[in-house]
This record gives C-alpha cells, structure tokens and sequence, in this order.
C-alpha cells in the first residue's frame, strides 16, 4: 500500500511559498511534488484539499508575484470588493505601472497605465485598485454593458458613487477611457439586484428605449401590488427578468400572481428569459464572458488571511 503523502499540519488548508517550506524544514523539494499540494504558480502552492477560488489566486498574486507599485485590477479588484464572480481560471488583472516590466505568468493578465495616489488600496495585504480606479479599468478594458454589470454592483454595494465616478472621470479629461467611464456612469444604476438585470436595462437603452426605472413598486389606494425589476410607469410598460428562481414552481407561481394584478390595471408585463435577453438584443448584447454577481457583503479580511502564511 502506498505510504501516504506527509502533510505538516503547519501547512495544512493554507496557501504558501514552496521555498519557505523548504527553507523552514517543513518539506523537502520531493514532498513539494506530491499529491498533497496543488501548485497555483511558479513557487506558489496550495494544500490539495481546499478549493482553490479566484479570490485565493488573486490573493497569492498580489501577495507574491507582482512588482511594487502594481495592483490587483479590473474584475479581480471588482471580485476582491465583493462585486463580482470570476470562476478559478478565470486571468487575474493586474495594473503595473508605465515603466515597469513584468514577465508573462499564466494565470495573469497584465495591464500597463498611469497609476496616481489614491488610485490603489490595501486590503489585507494585498495591493488593489481604489473603487473609482476599478470603475476606470473596467470602463476601458470591457464593453460598456460588461462593464456597467460590475459599476451597478459598486454602486449598489455602496463603495462609490455617481457623482464620485463623474468627478473622477472629468478630472482625468483627455486622458484614455475617461470618456468611456463617463458613458458607463451614465448608463449604471445601483437599483440593479442581479448582472442580468443590468444587461437587460442597458441592453434596452442601447437599443433606443428611455431608461427605465429600477424596482418600481406599484402600490394601489396605498397597498402594495408589486415590485418591478424595470418600469416605465408613465406608460404603465414593465420588464421582468426570468432568472433561475423560476425552476421553484411556488415562487414562479406567487410572481404571476402578483403581474396578474397588474395586468388587471391596465399595466403591460413583458418577460425577458436569458434567450431572449441573448437572441432579441442582437445588436447590443455584451459580447461573451463569465458571470458576475454582487454580494451585498464582501468577504471578510480576516477570513481570507487565515490561509496563508
């Protein structure tokens, strides 16, 4: 039976330098190539028994393998603030300044720009561009509705604002993408609850709708009726969004219920399902990519340091 591969318990369920552990006598090089650690990058490892998300991978980069000055951004900032969802092998962005040469690492997408003070934060050790830097990033680097995606869950998530966005572009006029985050700006709204529901706004506008309200609640001799993801209430016109909570037969149910009242008073409920959002807005659909999401909370800094050593 073949002996099982040793695992110092100093090690176990963190990420760490392969030639710390070895400096520190805790593995040898040998027991460093054995199934119980997952190399992440060059002298960068992981216990074999811990999912290995794209938080922990940007976590590892910005830690120790970037130069100084350079940050962890775009997406991967946007997914650090808790703004948006990248699966593990999705390329880590990084911003590094004008001058300064980084060798291509697989597993990073490397950005060079102009970085100003305040343009980078510290987030549990870790290098990462300020909400309004990410924004910028963003706005050059995506498509607008991609990027608007992300700058809808900053907004909503409270890390900036509309005015704060404007000011930061307006100051920055004449400089590449300062014009394409003043689109993005205009075209975001923090009343967005899911990316879909931004891609559907955006979508809409971009095709020549006025823009919508967002979460328009419908009240009737002042007792609620409903809650609509996107409403023209002055022409009683609403789109809604059909996400993955329609596989609960109550819950989709309980929501025609409720635009049943509403098309009793006259309102027109127009559903929108990810084919359709895909197929009917040909012409401004956002070009593929990974989902996103925003949780309300970021993650914890303290229960992201405990892995690592």
């Amino acid at each position: 039976m073949p002996k099982a591969p040793r695992r110092p318990p100093q090690l176990r369920g963190r990420v760490f330098r392969g030639s710390t552990a070895v400096s520190r006598g805790l593995l040898t090089r040998n027991e460093l190539r054995s199934s119980a650690w997952r190399p992440l990058f060059r002298d960068v490892y992981a216990d074999a028994q811990i999912a290995v998300t794209h938080t922990i991978r940007c976590t590892a980069i910005g830690r120790w393998l970037v130069p100084p000055g350079a940050a962890i951004a775009g997406r991967a900032a946007a997914g650090l603030y808790g703004c948006a969802k990248s699966s593990a092998s999705e390329p880590v962005d990084v911003l590094v300044p004008t001058a300064t040469r980084i060798g291509p690492t697989a597993g990073i997408r490397v950005h060079h720009g102009e970085i100003d003070s305040g343009d980078t934060v510290d987030r549990a050790g870790v290098t990462v561009t300020s909400p309004a830097r990410t924004c910028w990033d963003l706005a050059r680097w995506l498509d607008v509705i991609e990027a608007v995606v992300v700058i809808d869950a900053m907004l909503a998530n409270r890390l900036t604002t509309t005015p704060a966005l404007r000011e930061y572009a307006l100051s920055r006029a004449g400089r590449r993408g300062w014009r394409s985050l003043l689109r993005a700006v205009d075209l975001a709204d923090a009343g967005a609850e899911s990316p879909q529901e931004s891609r559907t706004r955006v979508g809409l506008v971009l095709a020549g709708l006025p823009r919508p309200e967002t979460q328009w609640v419908v009240a009737e001799q002042g007792r609620f009726v409903a809650r609509l993801d996107l409403a023209w209430p002055q022409f009683k016109v609403a789109v809604e969004y059909d996400g993955l909570w329609h596989d609960d037969p109550e819950q989709f149910h309980r929501d025609r219920q409720r635009l049943n009242r509403l098309l009793g008073g006259d309102w027109i409920v127009l559903h929108l399902t990810a084919k359709r959002l895909r197929d009917d807005l040909t012409g401004s659909s956002p070009r593929s990519g990974p989902p996103y999401g925003h949780a309300r909370t970021p993650p914890g800094d303290d229960d992201r340091a405990r892995a690592w050593m």
